[in-house]
């Protein structure tokens, strides 16, 4: 690309003036979701970016850093991926609704819809069941749209009505009409079945030999649901297979699935809740699996947070989502790529 044909700066004065419009309702929509969860009782905190652990998910990615100590010891730290750790040892400390409007960090992560630091707000309701938080969430979504004086949200040929009543339909229904493949089959007791879900998967997606049920189930996923959902109204999509619960609890009713869901506006993932895991035995195992997983695909791992597993045993029950808010003033507002909605875009290809 010759100098003259790269696009000009952020900060260009004609530029910024094109996304003014779209920060201008960042503005509002923030200040609306404040007071949103002020009146139904949360308090606002603020959580530590610099963490021991940023998380034990095998696809997210953390940048590192290090601390020195007064020693002049290394001490060796990660830029967050959610602030749910801490979140949930103040939830053992006592607080009972909480909200942050956290910034978060992911490495390879860099396009229309992901940004390397981005505005995450994430809330919880301790002895609450994950159906309040999932009204929270759709609460939000058309609060966001009647401030941006939004009727409709658009995105890549796709729309949905935030103020419709939504679409819920489980993960299970979902590959079945989508995919036509019965996911359920395909788990034993909390486990999956790779070798029933190939088959079922066979001509649908390319599976690979080191392929896990989860890599299967990820690519099933986004080939051919994910482009489904939020199409005229949201989404929420629910009860995800056990092998995907991720730091949330079984339904009490079939291990099969667990206490998760996901919300989606015009094929836009907005949001990942859950009942909340308070087992640390579980939780250990789970995670020890995903770092298994992520030294074999990536060549790393990240250590356990021992105090936030300590803490999950004086949790409480509880329930809490993560609602990429970058995400919803994108659809709000009317942008069409999510670094239009930041004030300081970072450098880079988009």
């Amino acid at each position: 690309m010759k100098l003259d044909d790269r696009p000009s700066p952020w900060w260009d004065r004609n530029r910024h003036q094109d996304r003014r419009p779209f920060l201008a309702a960042r503005g509002a929509i923030t200040a609306a979701c404040r007071t949103w969860f002020t009146a139904a009782g949360f308090v606002e905190v603020e959580t530590g970016v610099l963490q021991v652990s940023p998380g034990n998910e095998t696809h997210l990615h953390a940048p590192r850093t290090a601390l020195i100590g007064a020693e002049g010891e290394t001490l060796p730290r990660y830029l967050r991926t959610s602030p749910e750790f801490a979140c949930k040892k103040l939830l053992a400390a006592g607080e009972d609704r909480i909200v942050e409007f956290a910034r978060v960090f992911r490495d390879r992560e860099r396009g229309d819809l992901h940004l390397p630091e981005f505005t995450m707000l994430e809330w919880y309701r301790a002895d609450e069941p994950y159906e309040a938080v999932i009204a929270d969430c759709l609460a939000l979504i058309a609060l966001a749209a009647d401030t941006a004086q939004t009727r409709a949200f658009a995105f890549r040929g796709r729309n949905a009505n935030p103020f419709a009543e939504a679409e819920w339909v489980t993960v299970a229904e979902a590959f079945r009409c989508s995919a036509g493949i019965d996911l359920l089959a395909t788990i034993d007791g909390s486990e999956g079945n790779r070798d029933a879900l190939a088959d079922a998967a066979r001509g649908k997606v390319r599976v690979a030999d080191d392929d896990t049920w989860s890599d299967i189930f990820s690519k099933i996923l986004v080939e051919h649901v994910e482009p489904h959902l939020g199409q005229g109204r949201t989404t929420v999509l629910y009860e995800y297979p056990a092998p995907e619960s991720a730091l949330a609890r079984a339904k009490p009713s079939d291990p099969r699935v667990s206490e998760r869901f996901e919300a989606y506006a015009c094929g836009v993932e907005l949001a990942n809740g859950f009942g909340e895991l308070t087992d640390a035995r579980e939780q250990r195992r789970r995670f020890e699996l995903a770092m298994d997983d992520k030294e074999r695909l990536y060549g790393e791992r990240y250590p356990l947070d021992e105090d936030f597993l300590a803490a999950l045993v004086a949790m409480p029950q509880a329930s809490g989502v993560a609602l990429g808010f970058d995400r919803l003033v994108m659809l709000a507002s009317g942008a069409q790529r999510i670094d239009q909605v930041v004030w300081t875009p970072p450098a880079g290809k988009a």
